[in-house]
């Protein structure tokens, strides 16, 4: 079933100039190297995370994040120490960005001793309290009830920090996402809901699965504000991100975040997303790109010519192929690794 591809418009007849004028204001050279440089190592990671599956060296459930790395990069652009990100099991990207290993995460990818759960955790389960991660969850939606929590945890303590919780257009449909709005919205707690529409939750598109399809005004019941963002331009990403936090982290409770974007792949490495065109991926590959998107903006600003960005390239796939080695040549955990994490100690 072919539909509208995310944005509606090609990148160049609409928000180029806009994106241009939030970076002349808001941003420079430097920053946006590093983001043209995380949002690579997303995607050159996962690329090499399907091809492990592929090899069968991942086992179980694998979501990759290709195509939506500006909102994982756009949102960390924000955050402050202290901040958690909480997310559902389309998870690795925002590990990443964290600040998570890429070998601990390849490494927990392939289920091995030296993965940041111990190999315990795969894809879908990840946790780095050092990291402010807060962990990819496998039941759809639960993350939400649980990120609320976070922010409970943060309004009780007074810290100022902010919890991101990210959900997908699925999981916009499940119940505790509203009994969460409703608790966060009366105890005015410091959340930013981010919504990574992708149009397709499992494989069937928004418009059969969703009486209404903007999602940001889910909220509008609980009277929670919202807004709908380019989920494919870094620049507005960081830029909605920025208000959203503010407005959390000033007392005014929580915001929502509806970011329009598009996974290139199916819903898992198992998915053939047959219920898509080929020309439909196609056109927002050539059009609205969110790496290609930075680049033309680096290249047209002077800011980075074609050696600089095959050399920010050259450094990331070297990342990731050392990620790969490393998790081929560590063990497999110890069995006595089953008795472990089972309850926190009282010291802990």
């Amino acid at each position: 079933m072919a539909r509208p591809a995310a944005g509606r418009k090609t990148r160049k007849a609409a928000g180029q100039a806009a994106s241009q004028s939030a970076v002349t204001g808001g941003g420079d050279r430097d920053q946006l190297l590093a983001w043209y440089r995380e949002m690579l190592l997303i995607r050159r990671f996962e690329e090499r995370a399907g091809q492990l599956y592929g090899m069968g060296l991942i086992g179980g459930f694998c979501h990759l994040y290709i195509g939506q790395e500006a909102i994982a990069v756009g949102i960390q652009a924000v955050r402050r120490p202290g901040d958690q990100v909480i997310t559902g099991y389309r998870d690795h990207g925002h590990m990443l960005v964290c600040g998570m290993d890429p070998r601990e995460v390849m490494a927990e990818l392939t289920g091995r001793a030296g993965g940041s759960s111990r190999g315990k955790g795969g894809s879908m389960h990840m946790f780095s309290t050092e990291a402010g991660f807060y962990g990819g969850h496998g039941i759809v939606g639960a993350q939400v009830s649980l990120g609320t929590g976070l922010a409970l945890a943060n309004s009780y303590r007074s810290n100022g920090a902010v919890s991101f919780t990210f959900f997908g257009d699925g999981a916009a449909n499940q119940g505790q996402v509203y009994e969460s709005f409703n608790m966060a919205e009366l105890w005015s707690l410091p959340v930013v809901y981010v919504i990574e529409n992708n149009q397709y939750a499992m494989g069937t598109s928004i418009e059969r699965s969703s009486s209404e399809t903007h999602l940001y005004r889910r909220g509008a019941s609980f009277r929670i504000p919202g807004e709908e963002v380019d989920g494919m331009d870094v620049i507005a990403v960081r830029d909605a991100a920025a208000r959203a936090a503010e407005h959390a982290r000033s007392g005014q409770g929580p915001y929502i975040l509806e970011m329009k974007t598009y996974r290139y792949r199916g819903h898992s490495m198992s998915d053939p997303a047959k219920y898509r065109t080929r020309e439909e991926v196609e056109e927002v590959r050539r059009n609205r790109d969110p790496i290609d998107h930075v680049q033309e903006l680096l290249t047209e600003k002077g800011w980075a010519d074609e050696a600089a960005l095959k050399a920010i390239d050259a450094e990331v796939r070297a990342i990731v192929a050392d990620a790969a080695e490393f998790a081929r040549i560590s063990p497999e955990p110890d069995p006595s690794e089953l008795f472990t994490d089972i309850y926190v100690g009282a010291g802990r």
